[in-house]
């Protein structure tokens, strides 16, 4: 579990310890990765997303358009933006370092995407190789529904090591009608009624001056959404039994372990799942990789897990972005920052072989079987029983025999769904809002494809 955090109060989300539809055949499994008995949810138990649009830029086509400075579009089997020829130099003082470096950069800025769903709140997320001597960028500037526009926001600073910067989200932002709350976009005051109408994304890539170094970014967007204030959601009718098989690990065998990233396992949920999931889809970090963790300590990949999602503004590895560009940099994996709007929705991917990390908040007595309470946590979704209830593989276990749990469905689905919950103290208080983290392979099964679109994930 994690430690409570304000930012997530603010956003009604809480955080760790679509567009098409249509029936779907159940995908083949991965190798050993699927046990028990699948049933596709019927087309009419799923509905369209009113309160969630993503627009994802990651195909050739996409990176020729928008405006480029000093970037080009690379073709392959994995197409991608890089520099091709710097745009000018910049200094930057790391805050968390207070080292001054100069930098070569060069930028890719979307076209302008109009939303779906005027929003009250934005996440982006990006998958990226930045080798050692470069790092990456992203800012969000949009127009809101009464035609203003906003400034350019910061949405995070990223490098997949930290030899050259310290990977960092950036505070205190905002234009006094939206602010920028770790990694979430938000408007101030939902009530008034104003929203984001659309958007932009800036990408600046950079490299140590005098060398051909460059970021690759193979996928780039973002997640607007208007979820309404609500202290619960009707349960949706169980369609699906189904179990994949993916690795366990708890966070707690961990506590101790590397305090310097956020007091060690104690708040390392979010890695810890982003880890399992990794794994399930055949993916690890190397001996060299894990050769900095002591050799003591079990299951050393998840240290490095949380090493390397580490923000060093938020100070914790509960960055939802950062995770997923963490996902990302394992072979061929692909990996967003999204919201769902039922069980529904996990039930189409599960039938796909897609598990998900799911963020949720609640009371000891709100989760039967759980045996704690937490302001924000993440976890699994590994299946459904034949009575529709959820399995999940939940870190906030004592041993990773420990960590697979089955969940009471209405339950659960309460928990993650909703925005509003009171606390023990009986304050009013946020809940996530159905987010989630979705990871697969870049080159997915045409099942794997139609069930992401089905959530609205292209």
């Amino acid at each position: 579990m994690a430690r409570p955090t304000s930012r997530r109060d603010v956003l009604g989300a809480a955080l760790a310890v679509a567009a098409t539809a249509g029936t779907l055949s159940v995908a083949a499994r991965p190798a050993a990765a699927v046990s028990g008995t699948a049933a596709v949810p019927a087309a009419s138990a799923r509905r369209p997303q009113p309160l969630v649009d993503n627009r994802f830029w990651s195909s050739y086509t996409d990176w020729r358009c928008g405006d480029r400075a000093g970037t080009k579009a690379v073709a392959g089997l994995r197409p991608g933006v890089v520099i091709a020829r710097p745009a000018g130099t910049a200094d930057y003082t790391d805050p968390h370092t207070g080292t001054t470096a100069s930098w070569e950069y060069a930028t890719w800025t979307s076209p302008v995407h109009r939303s779906r769903v005027p929003a009250t709140e934005a996440i982006a997320s990006w998958n990226a190789d930045t080798p050692a001597g470069t790092w990456l960028q992203v800012e969000l500037s949009g127009h809101y529904s009464d035609g203003t526009a906003t400034p350019w926001f910061v949405m995070g600073r990223w490098a997949a090591g930290d030899q050259d910067i310290r990977r960092t989200s950036v505070d205190d932002q905002g234009d006094g009608r939206a602010s920028i709350w770790t990694d979430t976009f938000s408007v101030d005051d939902a009530a008034s009624g104003l929203r984001l109408d659309s958007y932009r994304l800036r990408l600046t890539l950079y490299r140590r001056p005098g060398t051909s170094l460059t970021p690759t970014v193979w996928r780039l967007g973002a997640m607007t959404s208007d979820i309404p204030d609500r202290f619960g959601v009707p349960a949706s009718e169980p369609g699906l039994a189904r179990e994949l098989i993916v690795p366990r690990y708890s966070q707690n065998t961990h506590v101790g372990q590397y305090p310097e990233y956020d007091n060690g396992g104690e708040a390392w949920c979010s890695p810890t799942s982003s880890q399992m999931i990794i794994e399930y889809w055949g993916r690890r970090p190397t001996a060299d990789d894990l050769a900095w963790v002591d050799p003591a300590f079990a299951d050393p990949q998840v240290c490095h897990a949380a090493r390397f999602t580490f923000d060093h503004q938020y100070e914790g590895c509960g960055n939802w972005p950062f995770n997923a560009a963490y996902a990302a940099t394992y072979r061929d994996m692909s990996a967003v920052v999204t919201r769902l709007t039922s069980l529904t929705d996990l039930e189409t991917l599960i039938a796909a072989g897609i598990p998900a990390i799911t963020s949720q908040s609640f009371l000891k007595e709100e989760l039967t079987g759980a045996g704690y309470g937490t302001a924000g946590h993440l976890m699994t979704v590994i299946g459904f029983t034949a009575d529709g209830d959820v399995i999940a593989n939940d870190p906030a276990s004592p041993s990773n025999e420990a960590v697979r749990r089955v969940y009471r469905r209405a339950e659960w689905e309460k928990i993650w769904l909703r925005t509003k919950r009171y606390n023990a103290s009986g304050k009013v208080v946020s809940g996530t809002g159905g987010v989630c983290y979705l990871y697969w392979p870049a080159h997915a099964t045409a099942a794997q494809r139609a069930a992401l679109a089905a959530v609205g994930v292209h």
